[in-house]
């Protein structure tokens, strides 16, 4: 289905890209936008560092790669698909997605709407962003442009959960801008699009998908926790209760991402401005923070236990992404296990084959080791489940340890069966 609408997408990192690579290849030229002038590069040569289109998708797609203003006043349909992520003291950053705003209001003409995509607390959309639309254009919103909000489902390096194959929750402004952005996206998403009644009702239901998610993993860590005192493995345990029919089968782990890790501060930020202080979610967020540092200390318990010498000693950690099998370092909580490691005057290796060494070192000042470059150590902590460990470990990590090592095992990829082909001390999450 053709819309009669002209596509910006303003952002093309791993949420902007996927949505302006499907509208190009089902609409006509689409003006994707960055002020990243080396990622814009990088787009006009149909590289992806992201990883999250494939390459043939996006040399199929029509794009029009762009940093000029001048090429947005092209479209009338602006979705904002820019980073909200929070600042050193886990408040809110809005810097990126009102400098977006900034932008397009720039841009803007009559009758245009404007879309946001980017995680907020309710009230970001009406309350701080249409305000800079104004300004800048000089226009009245509700009137002369129209605002709606139809947040990000994006799962990096998820291949079935994919833009198109996820229902798009979409608000706006009016009854008649909210036709027009169904419509928009009804285009190109396949699973369909469902109408919140109001554009802070699609903020708040935003928030709390990934809230809830995060509650959820804080249980299990604590849980994780507590079983690790009571020498119970923690997996077998939900393993058992997962055998209840409504029994929800969330597992440990770090939490980290551009979302789960960031979202529920977006949320207690509203709350504590409104006069109310959030317990359950900052305690599941506390829970959370502090896995890195738990895994970090029970490595060097396991170590004492082996009769390892811990001053000096070597370790090196097996993948920096937040998740498996993508390069997303975006607020990835291994290096909270490599900090406080380091913290014991331990020699910290990191091997990631998924990540740009560059963006390592910009990102958490940490010099990768590519796999056949590391040496022996006195411990292998596999904190991220990629495809390569997974050959790693079936093909045999002798020559990755010393006689006398440990093996930390977060995502718990270790089956039954590979634990009884290694001779290091083993300890899972």
């Amino acid at each position: 289905m053709n819309i009669d609408r002209k596509v910006s997408v303003i952002g093309l990192g791993y949420v902007g890209l996927p949505v302006a690579v499907e509208f190009g290849l089902k609409n006509d030229q689409v003006i994707g936008f960055d002020i990243n002038e080396k990622r814009i590069n990088e787009l006009k040569e149909g590289y992806d560092r992201t990883k999250e289109v494939e390459q043939k998708d996006l040399k199929d797609s029509s794009i029009l790669f762009t940093n000029s203003i001048e090429d947005l006043k092209k479209a009338d349909f602006h979705i904002v698909a820019v980073p909200t992520p929070v600042d050193s003291f886990k408040c809110p950053n809005l810097t990126p997605i009102l400098g977006a705003a900034k932008t397009v209001g720039m841009a803007l003409k009559k009758g245009d709407i404007v879309v946001f995509e980017s995680t907020v607390y309710p009230g970001v959309c009406e309350d701080e962003c249409l305000p800079v639309l104004e300004k800048e254009s000089g226009l009245i919103g509700g009137k002369d442009f129209f605002i709606g909000y139809s947040p990000e489902r994006i799962n990096p390096g998820d291949k079935e959960h994919t833009f198109k194959k996820i229902v798009k929750l979409v608000a706006a402004q009016t009854p008649e801008s909210l036709e027009v952005v169904k419509k928009v996206y009804s285009s190109v998403v396949e699973a369909g699009v469902y109408p919140a009644s109001s554009i802070k009702v699609a903020e708040a239901a935003k928030v709390i998908e990934n809230t809830q998610r995060d509650l959820n993993i804080a249980l299990m860590n604590e849980l994780a926790i507590i079983f690790d005192k009571m020498g119970i493995d923690t997996n077998e345990v939900i393993d058992a209760a997962g055998t209840k029919w409504n029994f929800m089968k969330f597992r440990p782990g770090l939490v980290g991402g551009h979302c789960i890790g960031v979202d529920p501060y977006y949320l207690t930020y509203k709350a504590e401005a409104l006069g109310y202080h959030p317990q359950v979610i900052l305690s599941g967020r506390r829970i959370n923070d502090g896995v890195g540092k738990f895994v970090a200390e029970k490595c060097v318990k396991e170590m004492i236990h082996e009769g390892i010498a811990v001053k000096g000693s070597n370790i090196t950690i097996m993948g920096l992404t937040f998740k498996e099998n993508c390069p997303d370092l975006r607020n990835s909580r291994v290096i909270d296990i490599c900090q406080e490691l380091r913290e014991y005057n331990i020699n910290v290796k990191v091997c990631d084959p998924n990540v740009d060494p560059n963006e390592a070192k910009e990102e958490f000042g940490v010099e990768l080791t590519p796999i056949d470059k590391l040496e022996k150590s006195d411990a292998l902590i596999f904190a991220v489940a990629h495809n390569q460990f997974k050959e790693l470990i079936n093909s045999g990590l002798e020559k990755y340890l010393k006689e006398s090592s440990v093996i930390v095992d977060v995502k718990k990829m270790f089956t039954e069966n590979d634990k009884t082909k290694i001779n290091s001390r083993y300890w899972s999450l």
